[in-house]
């Protein structure tokens, strides 16, 4: 067995590898039923190195020949599918389909002639570049700003420049005149080792990418609450001290609105848990639909909740929370009409989570007092003495309806 078949079988097992890898993720975490796509990218490049040693034992060596191209093109291809769809986004089948053809047709053009050439080789390598530079530019829209999808990208784009770079050592080394002899050149031990050393880079860097999104949401079902669809306290509070962290360092303003569902204890004890549940339900449904796209909601126990604005001064917050109150009795009317109080303040400088939460409390403490049903913010809740620069004015109670 020549070096160049040795490596072949290397990238055969290495292909077979990751292909049952997303398998197994797929079917242990239903979530990542798109790693399938993954697989199934794998299983039709193990197509190619099974075509380069069947050919050569093959009485019809020119079929192998296609299916150990088109089948690497195609899976080359197919990653720029796999990705997008894995990430939930419509693939650039036109694109996907333009280079299929574009190979296909390549290839048959030329058919038959010296592999050795220039001509030849930029003719066979250029659709598969394609391919790969697509792989990267997929990569990249899904989102360029981890660092592991831009690694990928980078990746796909090294496999394109060497594909670039084979036509010249095909010319250099010499690649065989067939099939048979191309196994046993150095030109054939080069071009597997390097297109198979790029592609287990970029095989691992999938497997992160994979691994990293069935963590994630691994984390976040165990972090939302599962009656009203936001985050519970725990997941709240970590999402919230990372944007706190991330604010100050900026300079940004930050809000933050509880609310508290009045008389929710009259609805249980009157109506049922059941009811109870419901209108708990309802809330947390009409906080995901009208809160701002920025926000961080959570369900705080019970009928507390919690919504943290990013770079929104109280002010701001306050008319949101009022929004939400005013469409509270809406959303659970049918089940059995709520009304809900809501307190707001927004940070100080060098404020942490707990005072910032304790100050809306009190906020929120006010509303039921002065009646329920009514968002109010602490404008004056400042201890004599203390800087009231960042402090914004806004009402402390006031009805919009």
């Amino acid at each position: 067995m020549s070096g160049a078949e040795i490596v072949l079988v290397g990238n055969l097992a290495v292909a077979g590898m990751f292909a049952a890898s997303y398998l197994l993720v797929a079917l242990a975490d239903r979530s990542q039923r798109g790693a399938l796509w993954f697989a199934g990218t794998y299983v039709i490049g193990m197509i190619a190195p099974i075509s380069e040693f069947a050919a050569p034992l093959s009485r019809v060596p020119g079929l192998f020949e296609w299916l150990s191209y088109t089948s690497f093109l195609g899976a080359t291809l197919a990653m720029s599918a796999s990705f997008a769809l894995f990430h939930g986004r419509r693939p650039p089948w036109r694109s996907i389909v333009a280079i299929f053809v574009a190979g296909v047709v390549t290839r048959a053009s030329i058919w038959g002639s010296t592999p050795d050439t220039l001509s030849y080789g930029f003719a066979y390598q250029l659709p598969l570049a394609l391919a790969a530079l697509l792989a990267a530019r997929t990569t990249l829209r899904v989102d360029d700003r981890s660092a592991f999808h831009v690694a990928l990208a980078g990746v796909f784009v090294a496999i394109a420049a060497n594909l670039a770079v084979k036509p010249f050592l095909a010319q250099a080394l010499g690649s065989g005149g067939t099939q048979g002899a191309y196994s046993s050149t150095t030109y054939a031990l080069v071009s597997q080792s390097s297109t198979g050393v790029l592609l287990l880079a970029a095989g691992m860097l999938l497997v992160l990418i994979v691994t990293q999104r069935a963590i994630t949401a691994s984390q976040l079902a165990s972090e939302t609450d599962a009656l009203s669809g936001v985050a519970n306290r725990r997941g709240f509070d970590r999402q919230a001290q990372e944007i706190l962290a991330r604010t100050a360092h900026r300079g940004q303003p930050v809000a933050v609105a509880v609310f508290d569902l009045d008389h929710f204890k009259r609805i249980n004890d009157t109506y049922g848990h059941s009811t109870g549940d419901a209108v708990i339900a309802a809330f947390g449904a009409l906080l995901r639909r009208i809160a701002p796209p920025s926000a961080i909601l959570g369900r705080m126990g019970g009928e507390e909740f919690a919504m943290l604005v990013p770079k929104s001064n109280g002010g701001d917050t306050w008319i949101d929370a009022e929004i939400i109150r005013m469409g509270a009795l809406r959303a659970t009317r049918e089940t059995i009409a709520a009304t809900v109080s809501g307190g707001v303040a927004e940070r100080r400088a060098g404020e942490t989570l707990a005072e910032l939460m304790r100050r809306a409390d009190l906020a929120l403490y006010e509303a039921k007092s002065a009646g329920r049903d009514r968002v109010c913010g602490p404008a004056d809740d400042v201890p004599a003495g203390e800087d009231t620069s960042n402090v914004v004015p806004f009402p402390r109670e006031r009805n919009l309806a």
